[in-house]
């Protein structure tokens, strides 16, 4: 049997992904600024005018990229963390080891948050909605983690002899940091044992010290 032809809603879609999936990947490769227009749809065999039509700048690649991130690294670790049930000990595992798995299925989405966050620090006028987006997509994740610490703290399970922000601050900068060590050691890294080393090191952290 001969393959039907696409309808022009299909064609549409299909462009739509492909660009998407071009303009992530060379995003996480080189970053925005250095990531030209033209290089996007040479990648997917498109014309650059292709990218105008379907997005209309290329700011609007990342927006829409920003928000499958926003969808994948926080409603799903929201949801992860609320089936972990009450107990913050659990809860903070579950958004550690679904961190970790996002590390395996969907790396470059939560790379290009971390390394779009760095390079549109401080960005100017030019790239001030870029920015807050990312800085708000950023807030929710240290919302989430705070608010599992100071639950942790009021169940007596977590230590209460440091700021829940600072501790919130650190577990953060342990899933950021895991993911720029395995993107740039992967192959020296055993993945399993760095999971391991990750929830030990923030659970280790947030525990009470035995006296």
């Amino acid at each position: 049997m001969t393959a039907q032809p696409l309808t022009k809603r299909a064609q549409r879609e299909a462009s739509v992904e492909n660009l998407l999936g071009a303009a992530l990947s060379l995003f996480v490769r080189q970053g925005y600024r250095h990531t030209s227009v033209e290089a996007i749809a040479d990648t997917v065999g498109l014309t650059k005018g292709s990218v105008f039509f379907y997005f209309g700048a290329k700011a609007k690649l990342l927006d829409r990229l920003l928000d499958r991130v926003e969808e994948i690294v926080v409603d799903e670790m929201e949801a992860r963390v609320a089936a972990a049930g009450e107990d913050a000990r659990a809860r903070i595992v579950a958004f550690v080891h679904g961190q970790a798995m996002l590390g395996v299925e969907r790396w470059e989405y939560v790379l290009l948050l971390i390394l779009m966050s760095l390079e549109f620090r401080d960005a100017g006028d030019a790239g001030d909605a870029i920015e807050k987006r990312i800085r708000s997509i950023y807030d929710r994740l240290y919302t989430a983690v705070e608010a599992i610490i100071k639950d942790g703290k009021t169940r007596g399970t977590f230590r209460a002899d440091i700021e829940s922000r600072e501790q919130a601050a650190i577990v953060m900068a342990g899933h950021d940091g895991t993911f720029l060590q395995w993107h740039r050691r992967g192959r020296e890294l055993n993945g399993e044992e760095l999971v391991r080393a990750l929830r030990t090191t923030t659970l280790a952290g947030l525990l009470p010290v035995a006296g």
